[in-house]
This record gives C-alpha cells, sequence and structure tokens, in this order.
C-alpha cells in the first residue's frame, strides 16, 4: 500500500518546494496510508507515501528511487547482487546502481517506480510488464510531473485540470489506449516501458512486450505447464506474513486460483483460507430477471476445498448511495460508465480488508485463457473494430439522444475507434508471422485483449482496492504465463469445443465437476428496475439545472423533452450506461474544476 510522487525542472531550483511535494503526498492519503518520505535536489524532487519498509534502506549519493508496489521474483534479485534482506525500494536501487537503465529487463512484479540520478541528473519512470500499477506523467516546458494517481499530478501548481477533444473521446468511446490519461497533457507510461527524461526531452522506449512466435509443445506439455506455472504464481502471490482472502465468484477462473491457494496454504501449514462472494439478487427490488447464480457455485466450490466462506449481497441503496458513488469517483480521477459493478466492488473490496489486507483475484483468466464470446466466436472476433466495443454497442445506446449532436459528429467516435484498432493491430503486425489468417487474427485479437480490454480490468482491480486499503493480487497477470499461452494456438487453446478449455484441463482435478463445467457468466449487474429509475430521475434533474456542469455537452433537444415530459424523455432509448456516464462526467467535472477546451 504505497504511491509515489515528484517532479523534475531542469532550469528552476526546486529543492525549497516541499510544500509542493505534501500537497501531492497528501492525495495518496486513502491509496496509501502512513508516513512520506521527501527527497529534495536542486532540479527534482522525489516523494514517497505508505509503508515505511518501502521508502526504507541506506541512501545512496548517486540515485534515489520511490517505489510502489511489489518485486516478485525479489528472491532471484537478491542472490545476484549480494542483497540479502533488502526491502524492495533498497532492491531497485542496487539493481540501478548494478545495471542502470537496464534495471527493468531484469524484474518481475507489479510496480511503478521513479529512479533520479543524481550525478547524470536524470529521471527514470518504470512500469511493470502488464501494466498492473499504474504510473501518471505530465511533461512541461522545462521537465516533467508524475505520480501514481492523476490526483498526484493536479495538486502541482504546473498542472491544470483540461478536457479537450481527445480526452472526451476517451470517456464515451469503449476503445482504451495505452498511455492516454483524458486530461490534457497527461499522459501513463505504457506498461512495460521506461520514460528517460533528460535535458534534451523525454524517450519512452520498451522493454518487454508480446511477440508472435510458434509454440512447440504439445497439449499434453502445454496442460502440464500451466498448471505449474498457476501453482507456482499462487505460492508467490501468497508470499506476506498474512494469508490473502480469495474473490470467488464461483467462476472457472477464481475457482481455480482458489483452489489453488488452499492446496498451497495447507502445505505452509496456514489457513483457513478466507473466500468472498457477490449475490445479484437484491431480495427487497428483485426484478425477476434470471439471476447468475454465481454465489451457489461459490459455495460450492468452499465446501468442496473448505475456505471460511462469506457473501455480500448486491443493495440498491448502498450502491446508489451518493457518498459511495463519490468515493469511487475520487479513487478513479475519471468517469466511469459501471457504477453499480464499481460501487458494489468498492464494498467488496472494503468488506475484504476487513479480514485481510490482500486478496487474490480471477481477472484475465479470460483474456489469458479465451473466456470472453469476442475471443473465441468467429462473428465477433473477425469484426473491423475491436471485438468488445462491436460485441458491447447495445449497452451504450443513447449518446446519440443525450448529447449534443454537433459534438458527437466532431468526436466521430466510431473513425476513432477503427483508427485506435488499425494503430492496435500495427503494433503486432501478427500476419506477417502467420500463414493462416485466421490464426493470425485470433492471436490479434488476444493482443488487444492484453493490451487494450486489460487497461480497464486492472484500473479498477487498483483504484478500488487501493482505495479500499487492499492489496488485490492479480495471478492471471504474472507476465511469464501471459507470454507463455499468447503463442498457444487457438485449436489447442479450445481443443475441446468449449471456452477455456487448457485452464479446465489443467485444474479439472481440484475442482468439482459442475464448477470445472459451467458456461462463463459476466460480473453480476444489478438486476433492479429500480436502481435504473432512480437512475433517470437523477439525470433529468440534472438536465433540468441550467447551471450544471455538463450542460453545454447535451443536446438541446434532450434539454426541451426533459422539461416537457421529463423522465419519459430517457424511456427505453437510453442505457443504463449513458445514465451513468452523464452523471459521473457532471461530478467529475465539478468536483475536479476540469475546464471545457472543445474546440
Amino acid at each position: 500500500m504505497s504511491g509515489i510522487a515528484g517532479w523534475v525542472d531542469f532550469v528552476r531550483d526546486v529543492s525549497p518546494e516541499l510544500d509542493v511535494a505534501h500537497a501531492m503526498t497528501t492525495t495518496l492519503a486513502r491509496r496509501a496510508p502512513g508516513t512520506g518520505t521527501v527527497w529534495s535536489f536542486e532540479h527534482a524532487v522525489l516523494a514517497h507515501r505508505g509503508q515505511p519498509a518501502a521508502a526504507a534502506g541506506e541512501p545512496s549519493p548517486h540515485a534515489v528511487v520511490t517505489f510502489a508496489g511489489q518485486i516478485h521474483n525479489r528472491a532471484e534479485i537478491r542472490a545476484r547482487l549480494g542483497a540479502s534482506g533488502a526491502g524492495d525500494r533498497e532492491l531497485v536501487l542496487r539493481a540501478y546502481l548494478e545495471w542502470g537503465p537496464d534495471l527493468a529487463g531484469h524484474l518481475r512484479g507489479t510496480y511503478a517506480f521513479a529512479v533520479w540520478d543524481v550525478r547524470r541528473q536524470e529521471l527514470l519512470l518504470v512500469r511493470d510488464q502488464m501494466g498492473v500499477k499504474p504510473l501518471f506523467f505530465a511533461p512541461t516546458p522545462d521537465g516533467v510531473i508524475f505520480g501514481s494517481e492523476p490526483k498526484v499530478i493536479l495538486a502541482h501548481p504546473g498542472f491544470r485540470a483540461v478536457l479537450d477533444t481527445d480526452g472526451l473521446r476517451d470517456i464515451l468511446s469503449v476503445a482504451r489506449v495505452p498511455g492516454h490519461a483524458i486530461f490534457r497533457g497527461m499522459r501513463e507510461v505504457k506498461p512495460g516501458h521506461v520514460v528517460r527524461v533528460t535535458r534534451a526531452g523525454l524517450d519512452e522506449q520498451p522493454y518487454w512486450r508480446l511477440a508472435v512466435r510458434d509454440h512447440p509443445d504439445s497439449l499434453d506439455r502445454t496442460i502440464g505447464t500451466v498448471r505449474e506455472m498457476l501453482e507456482s504464481i499462487v505460492a508467490e502471490r501468497l508470499a506476506g506474513d498474512a494469508l490473502p482472502c480469495s474473490l470467488l465468484s464461483g467462476g472457472l477462473d477464481s475457482s481455480s486460483l482458489t483452489a489453488l491457494a488452499v492446496q498451497e496454504a495447507n502445505r505452509q501449514g496456514r489457513g483457513p483460507l478466507l473466500s468472498l462472494a457477490v449475490s445479484d439478487r437484491d431480495p427487497a427490488h428483485d426484478s425477476g430477471a434470471p439471476g447468475n447464480d454465481d454465489h451457489l457455485y461459490a459455495r460450492m466450490l468452499a465446501d468442496h476445498v473448505g475456505t471460511d466462506h462469506r457473501e455480500l449481497p448486491l443493495d440498491t441503496g448502498r450502491l446508489l448511495d451518493p457518498q459511495l458513488r463519490a468515493s469511487v469517483l475520487a479513487a478513479y480521477d475519471i468517469p466511469i460508465n459501471k457504477g453499480d459493478q464499481y460501487a458494489s466492488l468498492h464494498l467488496l473490496f472494503r468488506t475484504a480488508r476487513e479480514h485481510s489486507p490482500a486478496a487474490l483475484s480471477g481477472e484475465l483468466g479470460d483474456d489469458v485463457f479465451g473466456g470472453y464470446n469476442w475471443l473465441r466466436l468467429p462473428e465477433l472476433v473477425m469484426t473491423d473494430t475491436f471485438p468488445w466495443v462491436h460485441e458491447g454497442r447495445p449497452r451504450f445506446a443513447g449518446n446519440d439522444v443525450v448529447f449534443d449532436p454537433a459534438l458527437l459528429a466532431g468526436l466521430d467516435l466510431a473513425g476513432y475507434e477503427y483508427d485506435c484498432h488499425r494503430a492496435a493491430l500495427a503494433e503486432i503486425a501478427a500476419g506477417d508471422h502467420l500463414d493462416d489468417k485466421t490464426e493470425a487474427r485470433f492471436r490479434e485479437v488476444t493482443y488487444l485483449a492484453h493490451t487494450r480490454h486489460s487497461r480497464v480490468l486492472f484500473d479498477r482491480l487498483d483504484r478500488l482496492g487501493m482505495a479500499s486499503g487492499l492489496d488485490v493480487r492479480i495471478p492471471f497477470a504474472d507476465p511469464r504465463l501471459v507470454d507463455y499461452t499468447f503463442n498457444i494456438p487457438w485449436a489447442m487453446k479450445s481443443f475441446d469445443g468449449r471456452e477455456k478449455s487448457l485452464l479446465r484441463a489443467a485444474m479439472k482435478d481440484l475442482l468439482p465437476e459442475p464448477v470445472a463445467n459451467r458456461v462463463k457468466l459476466p460480473y453480476p449487474n444489478l438486476r433492479d428496475r429500480i436502481y435504473d429509475q432512480v437512475l433517470r430521475e437523477r439525470v433529468v434533474t440534472l438536465a433540468g439545472d441550467p447551471a450544471s456542469a455538463i450542460g453545454p455537452l447535451l443536446s438541446q433537444r434532450f434539454l426541451k423533452d426533459v422539461r416537457e415530459i421529463g423522465v419519459k424523455a430517457l424511456e427505453g432509448g437510453v442505457s443504463r450506461a449513458v445514465l451513468e456516464t452523464v452523471l459521473q462526467v457532471d461530478s467529475w467535472i465539478s468536483t475536479y474544476g476540469v475546464e471545457l477546451s472543445l474546440q
């Protein structure tokens, strides 16, 4: 539980500006409760907030490191550097002094850190291979500002919160672009990249990336390798004084990790493992629509492997609580369109934190093993855009009803998504390496899943977990597993004609048959008519306020209809996601003092 902040200015002496460093680290209070540490130099200030151990270590006259996250191959790096007992921050410092800017290629974990080289007067910003931990930066005329979250940079007097056309495209589109950060002038360090800042400027280069190559292993060996990798990764993620709990949905992914975690905990003589599940039913306001019964399968798995199991029902009143929704926005710093899902996750993480400082999540299992329909059904895979965008369009119906038509025409969201898709494909160029065009497209879509779709998953786990005081660990995001499975041919990934064939085969001996063979279902949305009705009423109230922050973005016809027929203007043609977006954008602009620059 830690965060970082800082800035470099190659012109001014910034060493006295400790009040700015304090303001920046104060924004990290929820992410990183604890004390702050500041290292101040003539042209650089680096800061850390959180666990004292992460900031500890002997100072060096040559370089200083501010670090957030975890090094997973800690034992290996300690042995190579002769640094027995060194904490992660000290280990990164020693690695930099040994390997210089090439240190990132030696590390594996979930981390974001900055290194200021006192001798060379240059800064390195480094993010983990998969981008599990966030790291933002904003170039300035004379240097750079950086931090673990956007709010850190917003606290610096040299940065203004401005939303331009590119930022609004990112908010209203489902296409996520690595490096984009919504606020004008702010960027995110790309996963697996190093940003080098010198007097000559900024340079961003990859130190790890997925690449197309042959998969030499047989089916049996592949299944065995997947099982061995998962056992090793889960054992690694159980490290620490406190045993992590498990976020158990009852699906194949979380059930597999829970079973492996129980097996490892028993081997270590630790336990019992706590498991937590969400129920998608609010008995008071049930719409009568079929539920997904995740909690029943979660109970079955819990009974089978022997966890201490708890359930959290989705409650409409709590999910609509303005304080909870404000807490979600404060965790994200940007608007989101899945208010009920993210609010329920926030509640789940808060509950988990009451029992353990860390939790295991099954996220990314679908991306790694092919669980989504858009990763396996040809009619979705073969589309000329991001397949999850194509599949999810009905969920975002109503943009054209609510938002100003001239604004939407200028944004050209369809063209933007198309361009982003083509740019992403150019990075991997699977067709240049594979003769089978169908296999090449499956490989492309898997690449898109890991480099674009996963951004949404990692962001919500990190932001909501940190805001709840919970370290959410994602075993399926281990770069060794991702790299190995990426090049497994699709015919082998789906060898029995089903989704996630390899994972099911690798885990079948540890799971009850109904759990192993159930069909993948999405994270539960709240199935409640009252929730949607309250959202409509709130949007109508907002649209009727001439001083609302989002007013300049809304359609005049929509505003007229709201005045004349009220909530009926939203019935039938406007999805929940669009309602959530309107409410979130308005609250975001007001809360963060965002300036609009949409010309």
